[in-house]
């Protein structure tokens, strides 16, 4: 790459292009900008305006807004209007889980348009998962009448510590995980980038867009589970750690030698199957029918959860924890959450439950996707979900 001065031409068209963009994209509806407005809102000339945007039509990111008929009666010729095309391109958003398979299709403005859903064996090896997503992509780009070339970026969740490059460097939910190119066996099926990431961060980042802690920069979302799991947001952005191996906190009881978290849960002194959580239902709703080892066991889970939260609060002193995953539908969780960081934290954060459920994983992976292509097309601050 050649060097970049102050003056250079080609970095300053850039620069001029995604702040024309991004005054196009945030206009509210149903005004559509004039030159007049776009040269008020971004400080730049109206030459360099009218040119940003003469380019970015062509590109097919923008397009003319034809002036209503009464509009040019009563003021002779109209001022031309433009608006940001965000149907120039779609996003999806992926979820790969132990027990299904989720995708999201959006525009380019984030707007949800289509999902599909696709049943998979929590014994399935990870050709049959793999095989299972595309199946599930095909399905969903078929119903939304979208061809494939049109998708810009495709984001994927999945369990396990994810690197850069996609690849699963640890993955023990899910069979044949670990080691697994993840990224680069995906990008095979499309012409566009896939960007990969743990399923617990891509659900913090989803709660931060549309869920549970939007109005919180300082958030940790807990995966709630047999083995949990937990995504940070610190400053506003997503905290993935040195090596992606940030917010593990299913692996904390090892530093006590204690039980595995399928025996803690076992009525029978037999360890429970880390993926069947059918198996872990009977054992909640023996305990809420009064059985008695059902019960102990519901209580040991529970304090190996607030404590497993209560290490990572009193890292990171959140604003804010959201808890999702299947035992957040668990009656009760909240509360001895509440209480137990309230004696650990000198200022316990606030704790509430997730607002998107079961959707929250895909749709942190469209986030992801979402942030990917802003990044590409405004390109003047860091995203969410940037990797450093």
């Amino acid at each position: 790459m050649g060097r970049l001065t102050g003056g250079d031409p080609s970095l300053l068209r850039r620069i001029n292009s995604a702040v024309v963009l991004h005054a196009l994209r945030a206009a509210v509806p149903p005004g559509s900008p004039t030159l007049t407005d776009l040269t008020k809102v971004t400080g730049l000339s109206r030459p360099t305006v009218e040119g940003v945007v003469e380019g970015l039509m062509e590109s097919g990111l923008v397009v003319e807004v034809p002036a209503e008929e009464g509009e040019a009666r009563r003021q002779g010729r109209p001022a031309r209007r433009f608006r940001f095309r965000v149907e120039a391109g779609h996003l999806m958003g992926i979820e790969i889980g132990p027990h299904r398979i989720a995708a999201l299709m959006a525009d380019l403005g984030g707007r949800v348009m289509g999902s599909a859903s696709l049943d998979v064996a929590e014994t399935a090896s990870a050709d049959e998962r793999l095989g299972c997503v595309r199946v599930a992509v095909a399905d969903l780009l078929e119903r939304s009448g979208v061809p494939r070339s049109r998708l810009r970026a495709v984001g994927v969740a999945s369990p396990g510590i994810v690197e850069a490059d996609g690849t699963v460097r640890l993955g023990t939910a899910l069979p044949g995980w670990t080691g697994l190119p993840l990224g680069e066996r995906l990008r095979r099926s499309f012409r566009c980038p896939v960007l990969v990431e743990n399923d617990a961060n891509a659900a913090a980042v989803a709660e931060h867009w549309k869920g549970a802690a939007t109005g919180s920069d300082d958030v940790v979302f807990v995966l709630a589970g047999l083995s949990p799991g937990a995504g940070s947001l610190i400053g506003g952005r997503l905290h993935r750690g040195y090596g992606g191996a940030a917010g593990e906190i299913g692996a904390l009881h090892l530093l006590g030698r204690e039980a595995t978290p399928e025996v803690v849960l076992s009525t029978t002194g037999e360890p429970l199957h880390p993926l069947d959580e059918a198996q872990v239902a009977r054992v909640f709703t023996l305990a809420r029918e009064g059985d008695e080892r059902a019960g102990a066991a519901v209580d040991r889970f529970m304090r190996r959860l607030v404590h497993d939260v209560a290490a990572l609060v009193l890292a990171l002193d959140p604003e804010l924890v959201v808890v999702g995953g299947w035992a957040a539908g668990l009656n009760g969780v909240l509360e001895p959450l509440r209480a137990e960081l309230a004696r650990y934290c000198l200022r316990p954060p606030r704790v509430v439950q997730s607002l998107l459920g079961e959707a929250a994983v895909a749709t942190g992976a469209l986030r992801l996707a979402l942030d990917h292509v802003e990044e590409q097309l405004f390109a003047v601050e860091s995203t969410v979900t940037a990797r450093r």
